[in-house]
């Protein structure tokens, strides 16, 4: 079932996507329909991402309703960082997300290592609800059948989104500019949400570099620019790192820093642990001569499977397994209705 749509701003505020509707009638309506879907599905599990309470605590009414009916198996969901703890801990309070975190779930899956990172820490989650908490690995992507990568050798450029994409970008058709020996040369995916004067003043400069950083459509198969890649700059989204780790690419990792620390967290731990480098902005600076730099060195970097030998990232992978069995576990408990 779709919900109607919510924006988020670079402020990190949030608008509606439903013409004629205030951000609040809109999170009203998400609420009754989150409810009346688990009222009238009764749910043997529901996983809820990231937020304990959703959107503006719009998960709370059926939170309520499925925990009074005692059926349904509630389990949080957590990427492997969420935002800095002091930050993340003035948030959950005031959403009283830490509350509904201890009344409400059975379980807490993080989809990562604890070894990396741990996204709880600085919450003062109970010892009761720390017990409940699995760490699952990172999730692989699928390896299946893959098309014919382009020519290579080639750096694979991907933004993500793209919505937030546009400095890397600019970043790397800039060092190509200013020299025109840097190689190899770079394949640049477009994500769907780099659009518009943006992307036309991109296209302009890639046309006059001739062939040297050929663009792609964001509908392009990612896992095939990926597994003919000599290397990857990006940027440090939890799917795009899940990307470098499945296909074992040696990667540069350009964090963004607002309106959250996430991503500068996870590359920079990452790369503390030799499983990838990352383009730091107070320590390397932004700039196209850093960049340049990153692109010639990649070709010489490990991949990250070379720092896998301390037994420090048992399980490094193992996500999508570990949830099946979570969900398996589940299930078993749960009780089944009469008719079934």
């Amino acid at each position: 079932m779709r919900l109607p749509g919510v924006i988020k701003r670079s402020n990190g505020s949030y608008a509606s996507r439903t013409m004629g509707m205030s951000i609040e009638e809109t999170t009203e309506m998400r609420s009754g329909l989150i409810r009346s879907m688990a009222e009238q599905y009764e749910p043997d599990v529901l996983i809820v991402d990231k937020e304990p309470t959703g959107f503006r605590g719009e998960l709370l009414p059926a939170l309520e309703v499925l925990a009074a009916q005692g059926r349904t198996k509630l389990v949080l969901g957590l990427r492997d960082v969420l935002d800095e703890p002091e930050v993340l801990a003035a948030e959950w309070a005031r959403k009283e997300a830490i509350q509904a975190t201890e009344a409400f779930y059975d379980e807490i899956w993080v989809y990562g290592l604890r070894s990396i990172y741990d996204p709880t820490k600085g919450l003062g989650l109970s010892p009761a609800v720390q017990d409940r908490m699995h760490w699952t690995g990172y999730l692989r992507r699928d390896l299946g059948p893959l098309d014919e990568p382009p020519e290579q050798p080639y750096v694979l450029i991907t933004p993500g989104g793209g919505g937030d994409g546009a400095m890397m970008v600019d970043l790397v058709l800039s060092a190509y500019e200013r020299d025109p020996d840097l190689a190899p040369r770079a394949v640049l995916v477009y994500g769907p949400f780099l659009s518009g004067d943006t992307r036309e003043a991109f296209e302009t400069r890639v046309e006059a570099l001739q062939g040297r950083v050929p663009p792609v459509g964001f509908e392009s198969r990612i896992e095939t620019l990926f597994s003919g890649a000599q290397g990857v700059v990006c940027m440090g989204g939890y799917n795009t790192f899940c990307e470098v780790l499945s296909f074992d690419k040696p990667a540069v990792i350009v964090p963004r820093t607002t309106p959250r620390l996430e991503q500068w967290i996870r590359a920079s731990r990452a790369e503390e642990l030799g499983l990838v480098a990352m383009l730091d902005e107070r320590r390397d600076g932004w700039t196209p001569e850093a960049m340049n730099l990153a692109i010639r060195t990649l070709g010489a970097q490990k991949p990250p499977s070379a720092a896998f030998s301390d037994g420090l990232l048992d399980g490094l992978l193992d996500g999508l397994d570990y949830v099946t069995q979570r969900v398996s576990s589940l299930l078993e408990g749960t009780p089944r209705k009469a008719s079934e």
